[in-house]
């Protein structure tokens, strides 16, 4: 629209025509441009996610577990509720959520558990402070001679994870196997098919308490896990010889139905899918704030703000999954990818596993996807390059940061066994804390990183805010950039391009590993 030019607008044209110096309203000035060819800004999605956005999930968890029986155990009306919240918030955020059912085996136990010495000299071990009975431990009560089992001299070794340790054992006997390496479902395989009629897993060096754990399906045998200390003395006494032990468990087993929840973000590649969980259930023992409402949590602070990335960001789509029952061995994370048919399944490029985030004595723990501590499960290829992804931003930041081996414990563990790339962070569990992390990190060494895990006091206060905070950042910086490529993980897909661009998926389905 063309304007006229009247009076003292006239007269300020004049005098910018003549080159005359005027100084202009902001009104009349044009917007600043960016210089030619500059980039766009793009969104920080580490910086949009805040501690702020995080906390109120963790504060929902915990009245959820308050008014419904103290905890958010799968199979129970906690774990439903929790489900309802994640959905709820989902949508809010425009996502389309799904709800995927499934079955799986639980256990309990109807009695309790003894372990105790027979021979040469008699001792009674108390449940829970020396021994715990494994999940899905058989029931019986057996009083038989116990051989140790390829038990290193020191370190966590090999014990029973091979068909050769037995090599020599005499059947009917008690097996006793120190925790370490390959999976307790692994160990108590072994010991069975060579003929042992119980098996004693205690803990490895360096872990306190008895082995707090689950064989995953159920077991022929009854499987206790003591201290190292009783372990160890257990093994002295066997080499002597004349050692006899009673161990008696008494338990039932069926199945059970969970839920897993599940979101993809609207824009993205199909055929080049980034997953992104954390599991949603806490042990029936408490409310699970740290573990795993953590990590749930972050999750859904992050979905909330992951569309600010626009289509430029989004280029592979995100699917976040809030597993369910992994307490009971990861049996939502498996039966996902057990139900996937086989060509969905080869869509997914990477899995980062959120698990743990804020205990409070504890650690900055990323995957370590190069096995550059030899220790757990070397991890696909591209699990390195997650791990770098990581490194990279926190060395940025000036934070410290330790390797977290790839054991088995959280629900990366299916995604591996089918060579997908992981990574994610932990801050830890149960372990004790060096002096080293402790000089690094702060805290105090000889302290478990989370002295509630697994217990009734896994509340908010038991939640380091801080620690928290930096790790959300994290998890967002390095999802961020994977979102936009997966070139280093895996050549940028693990398939070539998907005719249906729509994609609808087709999902079906009906305490520590090692």
């Amino acid at each position: 629209m063309r304007m006229l030019l009247t009076g003292r607008r006239l007269f300020v044209a004049r005098r910018l025509l003549f080159g005359t110096a005027v100084a202009l309203p902001a009104l009349f000035l044009p917007a600043a441009l960016p210089p030619a060819g500059a980039a766009r800004a793009r969104p920080d999605l580490a910086a949009l996610v805040t501690l702020k956005d995080v906390e109120p999930h963790l504060s929902a968890f915990q009245e959820i577990a308050d008014y419904n029986g103290g905890n958010r155990a799968a199979g129970r009306a906690g774990y439903d509720v929790s489900v309802r919240y994640v959905t709820g918030r989902l949508k809010k955020a425009g996502f389309s959520p799904k709800v995927l059912k499934f079955t799986y085996p639980y256990w309990q136990e109807r009695s309790q558990a003894k372990l105790a010495r027979t021979t040469p000299s008699k001792a009674s071990y108390k449940r829970e402070a020396d021994f715990l009975t494994l999940a899905y431990s058989g029931s019986g009560d057996v009083t038989a001679p116990a051989a140790p089992v390829d038990v290193p001299a020191k370190g966590e070794g090999t014990s029973g994870c091979e068909a050769a340790d037995f090599k020599g054992f005499a059947k009917g006997s008690i097996a006793l196997v120190q925790r370490g390496t390959c999976t307790f479902a692994a160990k108590a395989a072994r010991a069975r098919a060579a003929g042992a009629s119980a098996v004693v897993i205690f803990n490895k060096p360096g872990e306190k308490g008895p082995v707090n754990g689950t064989l995953s399906r159920p077991a022929a045998i009854p499987v206790v896990g003591p201290t190292h200390a009783v372990g160890a003395a257990l093994v002295k006494a066997a080499r002597k010889g004349g050692l006899k032990l009673r161990v008696r468990t008494d338990a039932v087993h069926g199945r059970r139905t969970s839920s897993n929840v599940i979101a993809d973000t609207r824009q993205g590649r199909a055929d080049n899918v980034v997953v992104v969980g954390a599991h949603l259930d806490s042990v029936p023992a408490g409310p699970g704030i740290n573990d795993n409402g953590t990590g749930a949590a972050t999750l859904l602070a992050i979905a909330a703000k992951i569309k600010e990335l626009g289509r430029d960001g989004l280029r592979n789509r995100v699917r976040f999954a809030w597993w369910g029952a992994e307490e009971e061995g990861m049996q939502g994370s498996e039966q996902y990818l057990r139900s996937l048919p086989a060509a969905q399944r080869e869509r997914i490029a990477l899995n980062l596993n959120l698990d743990m985030l804020g205990s409070p004595n504890g650690t900055r723990g990323v995957y370590d996807g190069d096995h550059s501590t030899g220790a757990g499960t070397r991890a696909p290829a591209g699990s390195g390059a997650i791990e770098r992804m990581f490194r990279q931003y926190f060395q940025g930041r000036r934070l410290p940061v330790t390797a977290s081996e790839f054991n088995g414990r959280s629900d990366y563990g299916p995604f591996v066994e089918r060579g997908i790339p992981a990574g994610g962070m932990d801050t830890g569990a149960e372990g004790v804390k060096t002096a080293a992390e402790a000089k690094a990190f702060g805290g105090r060494a000889g302290k478990a990183y989370d002295p509630c895990y697994h217990a009734r006091c896994d509340r908010l206060k038991n939640v380091n805010l801080k620690l928290l905070d930096s790790n959300a950042d994290g998890v967002a910086h390095v999802l961020q950039h994977l979102a936009r490529t997966t070139v280093a993980v895996n050549g940028g897909a693990r398939v070539g391009p998907v005719r249906d661009r729509s994609y609808a998926p087709l999902w079906q389905g009906s305490y520590l590993l090692r």
